[in-house]
Protein backbone atom coordinates (compact mmCIF):
# COMPACT_ATOMS: atom_id res chain seq x y z
CA UNK A 1 0.00 0.00 0.00
CA UNK A 2 1.10 3.46 -1.13
CA UNK A 3 0.15 6.74 0.38
CA UNK A 4 0.71 10.32 -0.40
CA UNK A 5 0.14 13.40 1.63
CA UNK A 6 -0.39 16.77 -0.09
CA UNK A 7 -1.35 20.05 1.73
CA UNK A 8 -1.62 22.84 -0.82
CA UNK A 9 -2.38 26.53 -0.44
CA UNK A 10 -6.50 27.68 -1.22
CA UNK A 11 -5.79 29.35 -4.81
CA UNK A 12 -7.46 28.10 -8.40
CA UNK A 13 -3.71 27.06 -9.25
CA UNK A 14 -4.00 24.88 -6.88
CA UNK A 15 -6.42 22.21 -8.69
CA UNK A 16 -3.57 21.97 -11.36
CA UNK A 17 -0.74 21.19 -9.09
CA UNK A 18 -3.42 18.48 -7.31
CA UNK A 19 -4.47 17.21 -10.65
CA UNK A 20 -0.74 16.58 -11.41
CA UNK A 21 0.16 15.01 -8.47
CA UNK A 22 -2.81 12.66 -8.56
CA UNK A 23 -1.88 11.82 -12.05
CA UNK A 24 1.38 10.66 -11.43
CA UNK A 25 0.13 8.92 -8.32
CA UNK A 26 -2.31 7.09 -10.46
CA UNK A 27 0.28 6.04 -12.94
CA UNK A 28 2.26 4.59 -10.35
CA UNK A 29 -0.93 2.60 -9.63
CA UNK A 30 -1.10 1.50 -12.86
CA UNK A 31 -4.80 2.06 -13.20
CA UNK A 32 -6.25 2.15 -16.25
CA UNK A 33 -6.30 5.06 -18.76
CA UNK A 34 -10.26 5.27 -18.66
CA UNK A 35 -10.50 5.25 -15.01
CA UNK A 36 -7.58 7.30 -14.70
CA UNK A 37 -9.36 10.04 -16.56
CA UNK A 38 -12.14 10.03 -14.23
CA UNK A 39 -10.05 10.32 -10.98
CA UNK A 40 -8.59 13.20 -12.85
CA UNK A 41 -12.13 14.85 -13.13
CA UNK A 42 -13.13 13.59 -9.91
CA UNK A 43 -9.91 14.98 -7.96
CA UNK A 44 -10.52 18.47 -10.34
CA UNK A 45 -14.14 18.85 -9.10
CA UNK A 46 -13.36 18.19 -5.33
CA UNK A 47 -10.48 20.39 -5.21
CA UNK A 48 -11.98 23.16 -6.86
CA UNK A 49 -15.19 22.80 -4.54
CA UNK A 50 -12.53 22.44 -1.45
CA UNK A 51 -10.89 25.94 -3.09
CA UNK A 52 -13.86 28.12 -3.87
CA UNK A 53 -16.87 26.81 -1.82
CA UNK A 54 -14.90 25.54 1.49
CA UNK A 55 -11.97 27.94 2.41
CA UNK A 56 -13.33 30.35 -0.18
CA UNK A 57 -10.07 31.24 -1.93
CA UNK A 58 -8.85 32.01 1.64
CA UNK A 59 -5.01 31.60 1.43
CA UNK A 60 -4.48 31.23 5.23
CA UNK A 61 -6.68 28.00 4.94
CA UNK A 62 -5.21 24.76 2.75
CA UNK A 63 -6.41 22.04 1.03
CA UNK A 64 -5.08 18.61 2.26
CA UNK A 65 -5.31 15.48 -0.06
CA UNK A 66 -4.64 12.15 0.88
CA UNK A 67 -4.28 9.59 -1.89
CA UNK A 68 -3.72 5.66 -1.14
CA UNK A 69 -3.15 2.98 -2.91
CA UNK A 70 -3.83 -0.91 -2.85
CA UNK A 71 -4.08 -4.23 -4.52
CA UNK A 72 -7.53 -3.40 -4.83
CA UNK A 73 -8.34 0.06 -5.37
CA UNK A 74 -7.21 3.57 -5.32
CA UNK A 75 -8.68 6.25 -2.62
CA UNK A 76 -8.43 9.70 -2.78
CA UNK A 77 -9.38 12.14 0.35
CA UNK A 78 -9.72 15.92 0.04
CA UNK A 79 -10.18 18.03 3.09
CA UNK A 80 -10.79 21.95 2.87
CA UNK A 81 -11.03 23.90 6.31
CA UNK A 82 -14.28 25.43 5.80
CA UNK A 83 -17.87 25.97 7.15
CA UNK A 84 -18.68 22.17 6.14
CA UNK A 85 -21.94 21.44 3.64
CA UNK A 86 -24.69 19.10 3.20
CA UNK A 87 -24.21 16.96 -0.03
CA UNK A 88 -28.18 16.05 0.08
CA UNK A 89 -29.27 19.76 0.03
CA UNK A 90 -26.92 20.31 -3.50
CA UNK A 91 -29.53 20.60 -6.17
CA UNK A 92 -30.14 17.42 -8.74
CA UNK A 93 -28.25 18.91 -12.21
CA UNK A 94 -30.00 16.14 -13.87
CA UNK A 95 -33.85 17.64 -12.56
CA UNK A 96 -35.20 19.41 -15.33
CA UNK A 97 -35.43 22.34 -13.39
CA UNK A 98 -31.23 22.36 -13.12
CA UNK A 99 -30.66 21.20 -16.76
CA UNK A 100 -29.11 24.41 -17.10
CA UNK A 101 -27.71 25.25 -13.50
CA UNK A 102 -23.98 25.32 -13.11
CA UNK A 103 -24.34 24.37 -9.35
CA UNK A 104 -24.46 20.38 -8.38
CA UNK A 105 -22.03 19.41 -11.30
CA UNK A 106 -19.32 18.81 -9.59
CA UNK A 107 -20.85 16.20 -6.92
CA UNK A 108 -22.98 14.57 -9.99
CA UNK A 109 -19.51 14.18 -12.44
CA UNK A 110 -17.69 12.90 -8.83
CA UNK A 111 -20.29 10.43 -8.16
CA UNK A 112 -20.29 9.59 -12.00
CA UNK A 113 -16.66 8.78 -12.22
CA UNK A 114 -15.98 6.99 -8.78
CA UNK A 115 -16.96 3.82 -7.31
CA UNK A 116 -18.05 5.40 -3.67
CA UNK A 117 -18.20 9.15 -2.62
CA UNK A 118 -19.31 9.59 0.82
CA UNK A 119 -18.69 13.45 2.73
CA UNK A 120 -17.98 13.86 6.17
CA UNK A 121 -17.80 17.10 8.22
CA UNK A 122 -14.55 17.17 10.63
CA UNK A 123 -15.36 17.87 14.32
CA UNK A 124 -13.45 21.42 14.67
CA UNK A 125 -14.72 22.25 10.98
CA UNK A 126 -13.85 21.11 7.40
CA UNK A 127 -15.37 18.71 5.08
CA UNK A 128 -13.52 16.25 3.74
CA UNK A 129 -14.82 14.20 0.67
CA UNK A 130 -13.52 10.46 -0.21
CA UNK A 131 -13.17 9.06 -3.47
CA UNK A 132 -13.08 5.46 -4.17
CA UNK A 133 -12.25 3.39 -7.58
CA UNK A 134 -11.94 -0.20 -7.45
CA UNK A 135 -9.30 -2.00 -9.68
Amino acid sequence: METTELSLPSRIDTVATAAAAVAEFVGRSGISDDAAFGIDMAVREAVTNAVLHGNRQDEGKVVEIILKSSPDAVEISVHDQGPGFNPEEVPDPTAQENILKASGRGIFFMRSFMDEVDWSIRPGGGTTVRMLKRR
